[in-house]
């Protein structure tokens, strides 16, 4: 784009954003039909087109997370967000269920958000949501604290430059739907040149907005980005990508920029939100787990960090391994086994053989787990990591790659680990995006309020106990960033929260629970869920019919879509 077309762009933005503003709620509604119309009339180009540039091969199972983390998880967020919305026009505080508030023994509020409706138990059996307010929001005042935006008698509109992230599909919208929805602000969205080919896609899915100036697109490169953030027409900023992109743009490159941030004197003075990713950890107690459960778990580890062939800004790259837990190298072979089971990906993120290769530089004794092929960059799994080296290169520097380190750490009970494991998570790894705990039941009930304390300990932004964070992308009431309080010099992973469909206005954490079995093995446990190996793993055999066939649901919610979901899902 040229700096005349950039100008105009955001000249219609500026012209239009009172009126969006000041839009009624009813037409806002509108709106979100609208994109839930387009949404599915372009569903299947969408994923064709993602799996195309991303070498998916033809009638993979790994279709099923560009359905998942594409058209689904937007849908899902407009359908959220139109049940708020709905309520906000009835002149009502967005719904919470009967019994959904609870206050910690610490005075902390604690909201459950998911499962909202029958849909969401019958689909996703046995997972919860909660989110955590900040200290200052109490039972009395929750309502207060929700749907800010709407409780303006004549807001003021602004203009917000959404810088889209490369890897999931849906994030660039996703945030886009923030903005307009959660704060009330017309969009620019400049799409990532990674994944660009998308662009007139979603100008397809926002053609109504668009036309009636309050959205608008732009492509291209830094140069592009550094205009868009300079412009005098935009008043906030957010991006999805890396801290060092957030330190370029608010304190500017080089020597001069990094003196800038030393000293905390910025050059780009705008709201600024952002989401950075980080050092992820998964944390596996002791306990007493079954041949099945090492299996299943493995898996499920494997996900975590090979989902989207590792280009996720909440991939697990840390494994955390009780030291004196007997079962931990059975652990750490049957993970081994797994990746070497599922076929290499196609590394389609620009750099990751660089960083792949910086890995085995920095850790000798990497094991390669694919043999070496033109176009393939090795999985990679490096154990026995001293814990001890607090200037460790995979503690502190992301790798967004298919990369992974175990450690170990001391505790002969499970409530020692989980302090030690707490306590290293939050004080030797980069970033607080996500982290994932991995309990047994029989775990669980033994550690007693020591678990709920542990995780009110943990500084991230989502946590996930038996479920991939990553599952909380995927349920938009819940909300999606970094644990609050960093510095703007030390931003580590992101300042705010995006999708957050319930519009609380101080959130601090979300809690996802899942089964720790799946069904119906859990049924001889004595456990009930109806949730089967979840389809978002990466050795799910037919995500991609569950993904299309959930996909059609979110178009056109209704029973009947049920049947084939859930055989699909039971055949994975």
């Amino acid at each position: 784009m040229t700096t005349e077309s950039v100008d105009k762009a955001v000249e219609v933005l500026c012209e239009r954003k009172d009126a969006w503003a000041q839009l009624p709620i009813p037409g806002k509604i509108g709106f979100l039909h609208s994109l839930r119309r387009r949404t599915g009339e372009v569903a299947d180009r969408w994923v064709e087109a993602a799996v195309h540039a991303k070498g998916i091969p033809p009638g993979s199972p790994w279709t099923g997370e560009e359905w998942f983390s594409g058209p689904y998880g937007f849908l899902y967020g407009i359908n959220a967000l139109e049940r708020t919305m709905q309520a906000l026009a009835r002149g009502r505080i967005p719904d919470l269920k009967p019994g959904a508030v609870r206050m910690r023994p610490d005075g902390q509020l604690v909201v459950q958000v998911f499962p909202s409706d029958l849909h969401d138990r019958l689909l996703f059996g046995g997972v919860r949501a909660e989110v955590w307010m900040q200290r200052e929001v109490t039972a009395d005042n929750l309502h207060s604290h929700m749907a800010g935006f709407y409780r303006q008698p004549l807001p003021e509109g602004k203009v917000a430059l959404v810088l889209g992230a490369g890897n999931i599909a849906s994030i660039a919208p996703l945030d886009v739907l923030h903005k307009l929805y959660v704060e009330g602000q017309v969009c620019i969205l400049k799409m990532n040149p990674v994944n660009d080919y998308l662009g007139p896609i979603f100008e397809e899915i926002f053609d109504d907005l668009v036309r009636r100036g309050f959205v608008r697109f732009a492509y291209g490169g830094a140069e592009v980005g550094s205009c868009l953030a300079g412009h005098s027409g935009i008043d906030e900023i957010h991006m999805t990508g890396s801290e060092r992109t957030y330190d370029t743009i608010r304190f500017g490159s080089g020597a001069k920029g990094a003196e800038r941030k030393r000293c905390n004197e910025p050059v780009n003075r705008k709201r600024f939100t952002a989401e950075l990713g980080g050092v992820g950890p998964t944390i596996v107690l002791p306990g007493p787990w079954s041949d099945a459960d090492i299996r299943f778990q493995a898996e499920h580890i494997a996900t975590q960090k090979f989902h989207n062939a590792g280009f996720n800004c909440v991939a697990s790259q840390v494994l955390i391994l009780p030291a004196s837990w007997g079962r931990k190298n059975q652990l750490l072979d049957a993970l081994r086994a797994t990746i070497r089971s599922i076929p290499p990906r196609n590394a389609y993120y620009p750099g990751a053989r660089i960083r792949q290769e910086g890995v085995v530089r920095a850790y000798p004794g990497a094991e390669l787990l694919d043999a070496p092929g033109e176009g393939v960059v090795p999985r990679t799994l490096v154990t026995g990591v001293n814990p001890g080296d607090a200037g460790n290169h995979g503690f502190t520097e992301e790798f967004f790659c298919g990369a992974l380190l175990q450690t170990a750490l001391p505790g002969d009970t499970p409530a020692k680990f989980l302090r030690e494991a707490v306590r290293f998570a939050n004080g030797a790894l980069r970033g607080s995006l996500g982290a994932n705990l991995i309990v047994h039941p029989a775990t669980l009930s033994g550690l007693g309020p020591d678990f709920e304390a542990a995780i009110a300990d943990l500084r991230y932004g989502t946590i996930g106990v038996n479920g991939w964070v990553g599952v909380a992308f995927l349920l938009p009431q819940a909300t999606w960033g970094a644990f609050p309080g960093h510095a703007d010099n030390d931003i580590q992973s992101g300042r705010g929260v995006v999708h957050n469909a319930l519009q609380f206005d101080k959130p601090e954490r979300t809690v996802v629970y899942a089964p720790f079995e799946p069904f119906p093995r859990c049924l001889t446990k004595g456990r009930f869920s109806l949730l089967p190996k979840p389809p978002w793993f990466v050795t799910h055999r037919r995500a991609d019919e569950v993904g299309r066939r959930l996909t059609r649901f979110a178009v056109d919610p209704g029973f009947s879509h049920l049947p084939g979901i859930f055989a699909a899902a039971l055949r994975g």
